[in-house]
This record gives structure tokens, C-alpha cells and sequence, in this order.
């Protein structure tokens, strides 16, 4: 039974409810979790709920059907997200953990991260302590071994992950390590569970080789009751009586445990296969499953690894596995984590170490120690652009709902927003010219990211709406266009166009309608309390929206300040506009600059020049290769053979639709 106190409940208050609990034979825990202030109670004595309701100081009292009280879901209904450093581990991110099985030399596990972090690892892993089946087998470098791992880890602006084997050696490990492993040998090692729950930082627990999914919540409660508020939990296979693989990678086990607790889940392919050619398929199932994340073990030489060589994979093997997360990612909803890298010299846009930049100087973005400002994007509480937003930024940034578009730019530029999330072509109805227009009327914001987002349009409605009652359907003209298929099914019905998707599904609550549905996303009906009344009504499910990251120029011929949460990874892409001489092959002559240069052209498309009937613009998109100078002279040559040329930004666009910033330049 879980009792939740009152924000700011009295001493004496909490002391009498403690006293009603253990009058009736209750043992009582306290713990924080998220922001309320619980007291735990296991017992079977009888006990009326209305009563303990009633006290002072009590908001609530949850009676749970499981044993696992702290880690249940009926305890905590919405999910957890676990933050080790600047990762974020649940949610709508998938964070990769990657290293050595085992810490063999400093020169070892420094090499390791490097290739892990190039390849977009956000926390490093790697065991200083080896439980080994045979007493004779390499039991890992300890103390020392974990000082190169934090080393290692500090190096590429990694967090470390490294197993705990003994409650005597977790005092001594807490301020190397920043997230302690159970390892799956340990699993139901309750005195280690205790202290290593007590000492409060993040735990990755795994589950043990024989346990089912109820004992392995039971020690992850074992880690929650003891102080610690951050567990992920690690799904690493389980021994069955087949004997191709290491262990049976029990997939069915992330939908399952993500239903029945609110704690992130990952997965270990490395120890459940344990051969390096079924990793990657296996990591791929994972995330196609609902995982939150993977622990992969990546060795530079495998072949003379001191532990798990065979399972362990090669840098080029982890790189291509990271580009097929890339891909797939989006088709589930999530977004791969990246994190910022630390940065050697002064890159492009960037700033030197220990410079200030403008973000900092201006004290945009939390820096300096003051409050973040939000990002705006337009629309109300549960719009694509808002899940955009939280994909490119993560769950906990301050938002901004903007009432149109060009808000959004304005509230950017007057720097009530440090950043803003923008649509900009949809893979099924194309381009959103207005927010094209908007680069022109506004010169100072300037494109510093990209993110593509899957669209699952639903039919919403009030509880008491069924499909044959509906007379009105509301949605953003783009939400129309994407289910058009959908809505010739209906005839009847009569569209109204609203400024986007979640403003109509606000309109209904406004209203109290029960004859109007809108179309929208599920998350719009989960925030506004409407039902969904039909799922995934969008005429091609490989329905996707770009969606662009913009940020305030600092000044004339400066680059945009960009939001820190965006990273400095190099930009790989850049945004021009530029209109041409009225004379025959003025156009083909600048794209024969771009090709001549080895710059790829991605888009093209030409848009009226407002007053100058017949005259157009050419919006553009571009490649920039690894030699930035090239990019230069390229860039400096067009601007000769155009009329009215701006340089809309550049930044990082990765395969596979994620989102990574580079720091924009102005050329």
C-alpha cells in the first residue's frame, strides 16, 4: 500500500499517520518519488482506506494488486526517465550504452570509448570488477582499472556504467562510477541491493538468468525501497533448454515489464546471444519491441579480448548497428539520444574551451545559472510540433505554445524563447510554404537542427461520440490533406480548418461538443481527456513530418546562438534561398556550380516572389561535405551568379531522421 502526503505536511501530521500505520501492524518505508513525498506500507493487517484517506497531511492512498509497490505502474502511472549526467534514459530516447565487457589497460578502454562515441554512444560501460564462472578466468583490474574507465569516460563527455559486486567495494566505487550495474549473477543479492540502493545514484539492474519477471521487479523494489529513486531495469536473456545462443533473448519480456512498471527497460543482445553476428539482428528486434535503450559490448580487437570476445563486436560492426537504430528509430516513435561531445579548439560556430558563448553571455538556456527559456512551437499541449519539440530537446525543456507560425519566429527573435520548432514539409501533402515565407520575412533566425517526425493521425471525440453521430471534423488543413482516403469514406461530414491539430482537439473540450471530432494525435486526446475514435486514419503510414530547429542570429555575419541540447556534432547540411537572373540557363548554371563542387542537391523548389509577378525564389537544400572549404568557395561562387542570395543556416542532419545540431554559420 502506498500513502502519498500532502505537500508541505507537518511533522506531527506525518507522525500520526505513521502511528495509524503501525498501530494496525504495518511496516512503514518513506521515499521520494518524482516530486510526492510517499510512505510505503507492507503488511496484511485489514485497513480501512477511507480512514487512512481522511487523516491530515494524506492526498492519497494507493492499495496495489502487486508486491512491487514502488516499481509498479499503479503506483506511478507515467513512465520514468532516468538521468545519469546528461542522459536521459526512457521516454521518447533511445540511449546506447556501449564498451568492453571488461577494463583491460588504460590505453584499451580509451581507444574503445573514442570509437563508441563517434559512432553515438552516450554512456560508456565496462567491468573494473569480473564475476567469472571459473575462479582462473580474468576477474578485471578493479580500483585501477575503473580510474581509467572514469578517465576514458571524462574524455569523450561520457557518464560510466560499471558493475558493483560487493556491498563493502560500493562505498569505494560511488564517486568513479556515475550509474552502479547489478549484474545478473547478483540480481537477488539483497544485502548488495540494500547498499547500493541506499548510496542513491542510478542503478542498471539485470535480470538474473533464471528469474522471472515478478522476483525481478522485486529487486529492483529491493533498490527503490532502500533510497535510490533512478533504476533502469536490463532484460540480458534468460537460460533455457536451447543451446545455439548464450542465453534466450526474451523480447516478450520489455512489452510486458513496460506494462506493469513505470521504470525504463533496456536490453543486453551482447549476453543474450553471445555471438557477434546475432547481436545486431537481436539489438534491432529490442528496439522494435519498446526498448528504451541498449548495452552493447564493443572491443577494438575482439579476438584478444580477456573476456567476451566472441560476443563483443568490432567499432565498424557498432557503427553500422548504430545507423540501422538510426533508421529505425522514428518508425517507433523515438528519437536516438545524442549527446554534446567536448570541444577540442574552436569548431564551426563554435567557441573555444572555457569561451563563453553567446547563449552564456546573454543567459539564454540555463547558462550561468540562471532559468531556462523555453522553445516555442505553435499550437496547444499535445500538437506534433510539441512532440517534436520533446524529441529533439527531451521531456523536462520549458515549452512555449505560440499561437501561429510566425509567433513561434517572433518569440525566437525577441528572445522570449531560445529556440523554435517549425513544420515544413510533409512526406505526403509537401511542402508548408508559409513557414518557407517566414525565413524571408524574418533574416535574423536561421536554421540550427532538423528532426523527422512519424504522424499517426486519429479520430478524436468527446466520451459520448460515436462514429455515426459525428456532423463536424476539425484539423489543420495538412491533417486533412494526409487522410484524405479516410475522409471520401464520409462525405457527409463538414471540415473546418483550425490553426493545427491539437487546437482543434481543444476546441471539443471548449465546447463540450458531442458531434464534432477532430484529427489529431493520440497524445492530444490523452492530454485534453477525449477518446480516440479511430487510429492510424493517415493514407500512407510512411506518413513523416520535417520539422526545423530555429535560433536568433547574434548579429551581422555571426552565427545563430544555438541551444546547448542541440550538441556540436559538424553540420552535414545546409538551407539557402536565392533567386536568378531572367536570362535562359542562369538556373542551370548555379546547380552546375553545386555538382562541379561535389555538393549534392536534396531539394529544390521555387516559390512566387511577393510583388514581382512571374519572378521566383529557389529554396534549396544542400550536402556539406567533410572539407569545409570547399563548402566556402562553393557557397562564394553562387552568391555571384544569383541575385538576392541568404544562407537560411546549416546544421546536422543524420540518417534516419533524428535530430543532431551543428552551430550554424552564416556564409
Amino acid at each position: 500500500m502506498i500513502v502519498v502526503l500532502s505537500r508541505g505536511i507537518s511533522e506531527h501530521d506525518k507522525e500520526m499517520v505513521r502511528i495509524f500505520l503501525k498501530d494496525r501492524g504495518f511496516k512503514i518505508r518513506e521515499q521520494i518519488l518524482g516530486e510526492d513525498e510517499i510512505l510505503g506500507a507492507t503488511g496484511k493487517a485489514p485497513v480501512d482506506l477511507r480512514e487512512l484517506g481522511l487523516l491530515p497531511g494524506v492526498e492519497r492512498v494507493a492499495a496495489t494488486s502487486n508486491p512491487y509497490e514502488l516499481a509498479s505502474r499503479e503506483t506511478k502511472s507515467e513512465d520514468t526517465i532516468v538521468t545519469v549526467g546528461p542522459v536521459k534514459i526512457g521516454g521518447s530516447r533511445i540511449s546506447m550504452i556501449a564498451g568492453p565487457c571488461a577494463v583491460e589497460s588504460r590505453e584499451q578502454i580509451m581507444e574503445t570509448a573514442a570509437r563508441v562515441r563517434e559512432s553515438g554512444a552516450v554512456i560508456l560501460r565496462g567491468g573494473a570488477f569480473k564475476p567469472r564462472t571459473s575462479p582462473y578466468a580474468f576477474q578485471g583490474l578493479g580500483m585501477e582499472g575503473l580510474e581509467y574507465m572514469k578517465a576514458a569516460g571524462e574524455a569523450q563527455g561520457m557518464p560510466i556504467v560499471t558493475e558493483v559486486v560487493s556491498p563493502e567495494l560500493a562505498l569505494q566505487m560511488k564517486d568513479l562510477t556515475d550509474m552502479f550495474q547489478i549484474g545478473a549473477r547478483n540480481m537477488q543479492n539483497f544485502e548488495l541491493l540494500k547498499k547500493v540502493g541506499s548510496l542513491g545514484k542510478p542503478v542498471l539492474l539485470k535480470r538474473g538468468p533464471s528469474a522471472t519477471i515478478e522476483e525481478w521487479l522485486l529487486s529492483a523494489e529491493y533498490l527503490l525501497a532502500s533510497g535510490t529513486r533512478d533504476v533502469v531495469l536490463c532484460e540480458r536473456g534468460i537460460r533455457t533448454f536451447e543451446t545455439y545462443t548464450r542465453n534466450t533473448l526474451d523480447i516478450s519480456a520489455i512489452p510486458v515489464v513496460k506494462a506493469l512498471s513505470h521504470l525504463p527497460v533496456i536490453v543486453d543482445p551482447s549476453h543474450a546471444v553471445g555471438i557477434r553476428a546475432k547481436v545486431s539482428p537481436a539489438a534491432l528486434a529490442a528496439i522494435a519491441a519498446g526498448a528504451d535503450g541498449l548495452t552493447v559490448e564493443v572491443h577494438p580487437r575482439p579476438d584478444e579480448a580477456l573476456s567476451d570476445g566472441p560476443q563483443s563486436l568490432y567499432p565498424e560492426q557498432f557503427e553500422r548497428l548504430m545507423r540501422d537504430i538510426e533508421a529505425l528509430a522514428p518508425v517507433v516513435g523515438k528519437e536516438l539520444l545524442r549527446t554534446p561531445r567536448p570541444r577540442i579548439g574552436i569548431a564551426l560556430g563554435g567557441k573555444s574551451p572555457g569561451e563563453k558563448g553567446p547563449a552564456e553571455k546573454r543567459g539564454l538556456a540555463g547558462a550561468g545559472g540562471s532559468a531556462p527559456l523555453p522553445v516555442a512551437f505553435s499550437g496547444e499541449s499535445g500538437a506534433f510540433a510539441e512532440q517534436a519539440l520533446m524529441r529533439a530537446f527531451g521531456e523536462e525543456t520549458p515549452r512555449l505554445s505560440a499561437a501561429s507560425f510566425g509567433a513561434v519566429f517572433t518569440a525566437v527573435l525577441e528572445g522570449t524563447a531560445c529556440a523554435g520548432v517549425v513544420p515544413v514539409e510533409n512526406s505526403l501533402a509537401g511542402s508548408i510554404h508559409e513557414n518557407y515565407d517566414l525565413f524571408l520575412r524574418f533574416p535574423d533566425i536561421a536554421i540550427v537542427g532538423e528532426l523527422k517526425l512519424r504522424i499517426v493521425h486519429c479520430l478524436i471525440g468527446d466520451e459520448k461520440a460515436e462514429m455515426d453521430t459525428i456532423k463536424i471534423v476539425r484539423s489543420h488543413p495538412q491533417g486533412f490533406a494526409q487522410c484524405r482516403d479516410f475522409l471520401e469514406k464520409y462525405p457527409a461530414w463538414q471540415l473546418e480548418a483550425c490553426n493545427d491539430t491539437a487546437t482543434a482537439v481543444a476546441s471539443i473540450v471548449r465546447e463540450g461538443a458531442t458531434k464534432v471530432a477532430a484529427i489529431a494525435g493520440e497524445a492530444a486526446a490523452k492530454i485534453h481527456g477525449l477518446k480516440v475514435l479511430r487510429a492510424g486514419i493517415e493514407t500512407n503510414p510512411l506518413n513523416y513530418t520535417r520539422f526545423l530547429i530555429i535560433a536568433r542570429r547574434e548579429g551581422a555575419g555571426e552565427a545563430p546562438q544555438v541551444p546547448p541540447s542541440l550538441g556540436s556534432e559538424p553540420p552535414n547540411k545546409a538551407s539557402l534561398v536565392f533567386s536568378v537572373p531572367d536570362t535562359p540557363g542562369s538556373l542551370f548554371a548555379c546547380l552546375k556550380i553545386l555538382s562541379e563542387g561535389g555538393i549534392n542537391l536534396s531539394k529544390l523548389e521555387s516559390r512566387p516572389i511577393q510583388g514581382q509577378p512571374w519572378r521566383y525564389l529557389f529554396y534549396v537544400d544542400v550536402s556539406i561535405p567533410e572539407s569545409g572549404g570547399v563548402f566556402d568557395r562553393v557557397m562564394e561562387e553562387l552568391k555571384t551568379r544569383t541575385e538576392d542570395f541568404r544562407f537560411l543556416g546549416a546544421y546536422r542532419a543524420p540518417e534516419g531522421g533524428s535530430l543532431a545540431s551543428g552551430a550554424g554559420k552564416q556564409t
